[in-house]
């Protein structure tokens, strides 16, 4: 996957009235009304971001456009990996996830806190998650991560031992078996070509 900076897509109220299907004043009447979060440009002009009108289209359950799908993705970064673990097994998984996911960016965090602000700045497409992390609803993490656009609804793997299912997209035993790992990456990728 080709590595690159995310650009920060910013959309008129003429361009999101498009998008939805009305005119121009609805989408300028959901700004007024504080349904659509936008901004002004020093003409007085409305501007939304991509993240703001994908979180208005998924809170009222609007039917994505192609668009919109691009939009969801482009917020992602579908080259980054982030593991959240236990620093006594976080560096030995990095070492091996850095073996067969060469073209992709590792980022690491440790405890709760820095999973979250990693999750905010990074934005990453994938996520290893560890359940032993204490101190977290895993549940309900991964219900508002997997949710939330403004996260850009990455692919979540969840190190665990119980037969609960949390809500990831797969669930690892720990220790994990990163060919399994490995093998939903190949086919991710394979996914994103065909799209």
């Amino acid at each position: 996957m080709p590595r690159g900076r995310r650009r920060v897509r910013i959309f008129s109220a003429l361009e999101v009235a498009n998008i939805c299907g009305v005119v121009n004043q609805t989408a300028i009447n959901w700004i007024r009304n504080g349904h659509l979060k936008a901004f002004t440009t020093p003409g007085g002009q409305y501007r939304i971001y991509a993240k703001d009108l994908a979180a208005f289209l998924d809170k009222r359950g609007m039917s994505a456009s192609v668009e919109v799908l691009q939009i969801m993705t482009e917020n992602a970064n579908w080259d980054t990996f982030l593991i959240a673990a236990h620093p006594s097994i976080n560096d030995n998984l990095k070492n091996q996830i850095e073996g067969f996911l060469q073209s992709y960016s590792i980022v690491q965090a440790f405890d709760w806190f820095e999973i979250g602000r990693k999750i905010t700045e990074e934005k990453p497409g994938f996520i290893l998650l560890d359940a032993e992390l204490s101190g977290v609803d895993i549940s309900r993490f991964i219900q508002t991560v997997k949710e939330d656009p403004v996260f850009g609804r990455p692919f979540i793997f969840l190190l665990t031992n119980s037969s609960s299912h949390f809500g990831a997209d797969i669930q690892l035993s720990n220790p994990p078996d990163l060919g399994k790992l490995e093998a939903a990456m190949k086919d991710f990728e394979k996914q994103q070509v065909t799209a």
